[in-house]
């Protein structure tokens, strides 16, 4: 399965000490090198850095068409990461995108890119059962106290699963 991600569902994953599962649920990772450089430049996610660096199920594509890119981005204000991620999903004809932000979302949906974010991808690992319900409760919890958005649809659909 072709997956593409994004920056900050990638970041979520790291602070909740999940990044593994997408290795154990796709196998390969795509991301632009947009999103690479911004995983790897923040100095405040030094750790972080460190397990992006060291990662070996990430494949960078630096390849992207700079005016399909651009283009994406007057059109519609996102920022360099989010369109390099969507002309990516399009030009690999992806089976999912990972993305959180609202307005990527949308952007991807209109060029009909299947997309899920953190929740779908933990959904995903416990179908697997490669997490349970309590270490999902947990990964949450860590979520909230980090400041990461998560709806209240997508909270009850979450917990709906669970139960």
């Amino acid at each position: 399965m072709v997956v593409v991600a994004d920056t900050t569902p990638l970041i979520t994953l790291l602070k909740i000490n999940k990044f593994d599962i997408l290795n154990k649920l796709y196998g390969t990772v795509h991301i632009p090198k947009a999103v690479y450089d911004e995983l790897t430049t923040n100095t405040d996610f030094s750790h972080e850095l460190e397990i992006v660096r060291n990662t070996t199920f990430l494949e960078i594509h630096s390849d992207i068409p700079a005016d399909r890119v651009d283009l994406l981005r007057r059109a519609t204000g996102l920022d360099l990461g989010e369109s390099e991620a969507i002309v990516l999903a399009d030009l690999s004809e992806t089976k999912t995108l990972l993305m959180d932000e609202s307005h990527g979302r949308a952007v991807a949906a209109q060029m009909k890119i299947p997309i899920t974010g953190v929740i779908g991808v933990l959904i995903a690992a416990y179908k697997k059962e490669l997490l349970t319900a309590e270490e999902i409760t947990n990964c949450v919890q860590i979520m909230k106290l980090s400041n990461r958005f998560i709806s209240e649809r997508l909270y009850n659909l979450l917990f709906s699963m669970l139960k």
